[in-house]
Order: structure tokens, then sequence, then C-alpha cells
């Protein structure tokens, strides 16, 4: 009985902890146009089970166009701790995947081309209650310049430089190779990664083996203060209003 009533109150803290996704709680860490896929950092810890949709249909500001393609992500049965990196990989094909959790063609019709494409091309990361129907955008990415007939910013609560990346048009490849080990705050990443000037970009190329870096981000902790001097101050203190009281 009591095993069982620490599970259950185990189960409640990590339920508890697993964040409400919002705009740019997440960001897009790699794009390869040539193996069509991206990797993702998530700054808050996902609950078990999240879910989320995948498009380059262009948003014109109030619903996608047609024509390309839709995913789904499940999450998964485990919480995903803030900090991960997430790869998402061959999303043009049948063997299309996800290191953790499970990606899967979202079937929308007029919409079958799977592929990405290093011209004028937008990513959105989002969810709602179905592929088509987006309620929170979390991060975009694009290799044109969010135009509207490459995909709009408008009405997402993204801009370039905060949650949304802009490349370089004629980018097969690029990733962020930024800092992700010295900050003290996950969301103190947040600006880095949406910034381009820490992304490396390789251009027009072949690509498709190129495996993206998926090292976690990670914080350094704020030094504590001395003990022995915070003793030191106390005693000083101590010794002070002594003196204040002694000279009354």
């Amino acid at each position: 009985m009591f095993k069982r009533s620490i599970l259950a109150l185990a189960t409640a803290v990590v339920a508890f902890n697993a964040h409400a996704v919002s705009s740019g709680d997440l960001a897009f860490t790699a794009f390869n146009a040539d193996e069509d896929g991206w990797s993702l950092v998530t700054f808050v810890d996902l609950a078990a089970n999240s879910q989320f949709y995948f498009t380059d249909n262009e948003w014109d500001g109030s619903s996608f166009n047609s024509g390309e393609s839709y995913h789904a992500w499940n999450t998964g049965s485990s919480v995903i701790a803030a900090g991960t990196v997430i790869r998402f990989s061959s999303t043009d094909t049948t063997n299309l995947s996800a290191s953790l959790g499970t990606l899967s063609r979202a079937s929308v019709s007029g919409s079958t081309n799977y592929g990405i494409s290093q011209d004028n091309d937008t990513v959105y990361l989002y969810q709602g209650a179905s592929a088509t129907a987006p309620t929170t955008f979390v991060a975009a990415i694009s290799t044109g310049g969010f135009t509207a007939d490459q995909g709009l910013l408008t009405n997402t609560g993204l801009s370039i430089g905060a949650g949304a990346v802009k490349l370089g048009a004629g980018s097969d490849y690029a990733e962020y190779t930024g800092d992700r080990s010295s900050l003290t705050s996950l969301a103190d990443y947040k600006a880095l990664v949406s910034d381009v000037a820490n992304w490396t970009d390789r251009g027009n190329g072949a690509y498709a083996a190129v495996v993206p870096n998926t090292t976690a981000f990670t914080v350094t902790a704020v030094p504590e203060p001395d003990a022995a001097a915070m003793v030191v101050a106390g005693i000083g203190l101590l010794g002070f209003m002594g003196r204040r009281r002694l000279a009354r």
C-alpha cells in the first residue's frame, strides 16, 4: 500500500512538472532538405502523449493552403525532459521516424507532397484540434522569407529571431552550432537558437547522410554563496548590532 502511494505521488509530480506548451517553447535546431528531416529542442518538459503537427503548407494568416504535407508527432508514453533534442528523419518516405515518440503522416485531402525544399519552403510546428486547425504555433523555419507565397508568420505569435528561424535560399543543410551548455536557464537559449547568426548553413550540396547534433541543452548552476563567508558576515553583523546597543 505504501509503495503504491509513493508511485502515485511520483506520477503526480511528473504530470505537474510537464509544461503547457506556448509559442517558442520548442525550436528547430537543424534542417535537411536532402534527407527531408529536421531536429528540435524543447525548452520545457513535454507531457507524455502530447500531440504536435508539422506542415510545409503555406500559412496565410488564418489557414493553410494545400498541396504539400502534414505530419503528426505523438511524444510517446514518457515525459520528454526540457533540453532534449529530438531528430525527425526521412519525413518524405514511409520509413519516416522520430528519435522519441512516433511520427506519422497526417492524411489531408490535396496534400501529398511530403518533401521539403531548399528554396522558399517553410515548416511549422504547432498544436491544434487537427492537422488543419492550429491553436498554438510553437516554432517555424524557412528557406524563404516568410512571405505570402512561402508561408507567413501573421497570427502565429512567432517572429524571426523569436521562435522562427529564417535561413537563406538554397539551404540544403543548416544547423544550430551555438552554445548548448553555459547558460543558467534553458529559456535563455531561445534567442540564441532563433538567431541564424548562430547557425552553420552549408548551402547547396549533397547532405542526405548528414546526421544533426542531438546533444542536449543543459544549464550551468548558479554558484551557491560560500558558507564560511556567510558565517563571517553573520558574526560581523552581530558584532555591529551589539556595539549599537552599547552605544545607547
